[in-house]
């Protein structure tokens, strides 16, 4: 289990920093909000700078307390947001499987993560949306699987 096993703390085994990231309006804070307290809207609403929440599990015994953070994916906040790259143990690059230029994107991120993250922080690609209209889908499966058998993310859709 990665993760430093925490000190003088009776809540939890391990913490772990966790960092949503992604292009504006492919559903980060929806995901986050889905995962952390098991609600869901369909209404936008832009994240401002970064949020995040926290969610203890415990698995095999072990209370693993998570640090979600959740950044806006306007250009006018990456200053503020790539500082929450660093002590970050896990990223999920997210985008929306009904917005191409999100896919597109995820090479701007990648240069982030490679920027301001640690070169062990493990990655997992998102597609988001993928409960839309099958008709409305622009990135498909096979795209995907390529794309992270060649960059070593790992995906989920």
């Amino acid at each position: 289990m990665a993760g430093a096993p925490a000190r003088a703390r009776s809540d939890y085994d391990y913490l772990i920093k966790l960092l949503l990231i992604g292009d504006s309006g492919v559903g980060k804070s929806c995901l986050l909000l889905r995962f952390s307290d098991d609600t869901f809207t369909t209404s936008f609403i832009t994240t401002i700078g970064i949020d995040f929440k926290i969610r203890t599990l415990e698995i095999d015994g072990k209370r693993i307390k998570l640090q979600i953070w959740d950044t806006a994916g306007q250009e006018r906040f990456r200053t503020i947001t790539t500082a929450y790259y660093r002590g970050a143990m896990g990223i999920l690059l997210v985008y929306d499987v009904t917005d191409e230029s999100s896919f597109n994107n995820i090479r701007n991120w990648m240069r982030n993560i490679e920027q301001h993250a640690s070169d062990s922080v493990n990655k997992i690609l998102v597609g988001n949306k993928a409960d839309m209209d099958e008709s409305k889908r622009v990135v498909f499966f096979f795209l995907c699987t390529l794309f992270t058998f060649l960059t070593m993310f790992a995906y989920i859709s």
